[in-house]
């Protein structure tokens, strides 16, 4: 059995996605980590899908079993990253690691304004709150009732559960 492993792919400027389909479409396996991000268009917050390296995908391939020569003439393909001659190996690990990240990211519902939430951890723990809005991408903003005057508080995201 060939060993297959996973390398780095540059994608041409905002064609990370292209690269991945026509890399799928000539029979590769290729990981292109997504993530879902709050922009403000026009004003407004909308969710976009945008990938989690910019320009950047993998791909599964084995030194010998592999036909790596179509790769570069691929649409949507710059290069595959290398370190001095060589194509730049990404461990295993790394990939599962991101796999995993994602999808526990993925399960982690969304927080809606006004919404009741319970602080789950630190000196405010299993106390009730107001979600406000987010604080970047791991942090939201709360408001807690102390000693009768509301307070506004940013906490990580982990630290809170809906309702």
């Amino acid at each position: 059995m060939p060993d297959y492993k996973w390398y780095a792919v540059q994608s041409k400027p905002g064609q990370a996605e292209r690269a991945e389909q026509e890399l799928r479409n000539q029979g590769f396996e290729v990981f292109l980590p997504l993530i879902t991000v709050e922009k403000l268009q026009r004003g407004k917050r909308v969710e976009k899908i945008e990938p989690l390296f910019p320009g950047y995908l993998f791909i599964e391939l084995s030194e010998l079993a592999s036909n790596w020569r179509p790769i570069r003439s691929t649409r949507g393909v710059a290069r595959i990253l290398t370190f001095g001659d060589k194509p730049a190996i990404v461990p295993d690990d790394v990939i599962e690691l991101l796999r995993d990240s994602l999808k526990h990211a993925a399960d982690q519902p969304s927080l809606e304004p006004n919404q009741t939430v319970r602080i789950a951890s630190g000196p405010f723990n299993n106390l009730n709150a107001v979600f406000v809005e987010y604080d970047g991408e791991k942090r939201a903003f709360l408001m807690l009732e102390l000693l009768g005057q509301w307070q506004r508080l940013s906490l990580p995201l982990n630290a809170i559960n809906p309702g």
